[in-house]
């Protein structure tokens, strides 16, 4: 699954340390995030939403058919 989360973390100037402390995960989870070897349960998910204030489809992308 493809995502937006490095864009929009850069984006606010936060760190991958920063952006794991506000989402109550490690620094690893945002790192596996990013770069695709991990996707979010639906909870987190929710809460990367809520934080950057966005829709869940507005972060994660649909890989491509």
């Amino acid at each position: 699954m493809n995502n937006r989360l490095r864009e929009l973390r850069d984006a606010r100037g936060w760190s991958q340390a920063e952006l794991a402390q506000r989402l109550e995960v490690s620094r690893q989870t945002v790192n596996a995030l990013e770069t695709g070897k991990y996707d979010p349960s639906l909870p987190l998910a929710f809460r990367i939403a809520r934080l950057f204030a966005c829709r869940i489809e507005d972060v994660f992308l649909p890989d491509a058919a």
